[in-house]
């Protein structure tokens, strides 16, 4: 099933590849899947369309830990955190 999402979500973010939204659930997918490497991709480009995203700030942090990029991984929780502040989440 999981590999269907995958699949479905690819697709809706080759077509829209600057929605947020599309690469946040496609990211997020990737990392339930355990491929981190890859949710960190798509999670990359989700902060990169919407910077304000404070939930895919958290959850590039968590992929980039997983796939071993620690330095990265304290960036991108960094980077979070600074967003939050700013916008009050």
């Amino acid at each position: 099933m999981s590999a269907e999402r995958i699949a479905a979500l690819e697709a809706m973010a080759a077509a829209e590849p600057a929605d947020a939204l599309t690469q946040f659930l496609l990211g997020s997918e990737l990392a339930r899947a355990g491929e981190h490497a890859r949710a960190a991709e798509a999670l990359a480009r989700c902060v990169a369309a919407d910077p304000a995203y404070t939930a895919a700030w958290k959850s590039l942090g968590d992929a980039r830990r997983k796939s071993g990029d620690a330095a990265a991984a304290i960036a991108a929780y960094r980077e979070g955190i600074a967003t939050a502040e700013r916008t009050g989440d």
